[in-house]
């Protein structure tokens, strides 16, 4: 469910995020404690400002967009093509689109576009 929700706002509502110079990059992420501090303060920053221009800054809606962005940092993490991933961040960040679930979510559709060929 929250995940459907995270999916429609994306779609439905242009979100604003932390600027791209400032976004932790998930693969120069090496897991210190003061690294999970700061992934956390910048996610709950970015989610508080983008849903508080949306008028669905309520308690509820905070906690489960934080929760799906650092689920989706932490599958950033892993991922093994850092140049598709660059291009990615480079190109929804240019937009203030520079969201982790969105990052993760065009990162695995361009990595399966890559992948395919036109077939009749």
């Amino acid at each position: 469910m929250s995940r459907i929700l995270s999916l429609i706002l994306i779609i439905m509502f242009p979100l604003v995020s932390i600027a791209a110079r400032s976004i932790i990059h998930p693969l120069d992420f090496k897991g210190s404690e003061e690294e999970k501090v700061e992934v956390i303060n910048q996610i709950k920053e970015s989610v508080k400002q983008t849903y508080s221009q949306i008028g669905m800054a309520d308690a509820l809606t905070l906690r489960m967009m934080e929760k799906e962005e650092l689920k989706a940092f932490k599958q950033l993490t892993k991922i093994k093509n850092r140049k598709l991933l660059d291009q990615v961040m480079q190109q929804y960040c240019s937009i203030d689109m520079c969201n982790y679930n969105t990052i993760l979510m065009m990162y695995n559709e361009q990595n399966q576009a890559s992948k395919e060929e036109l077939s009749w």
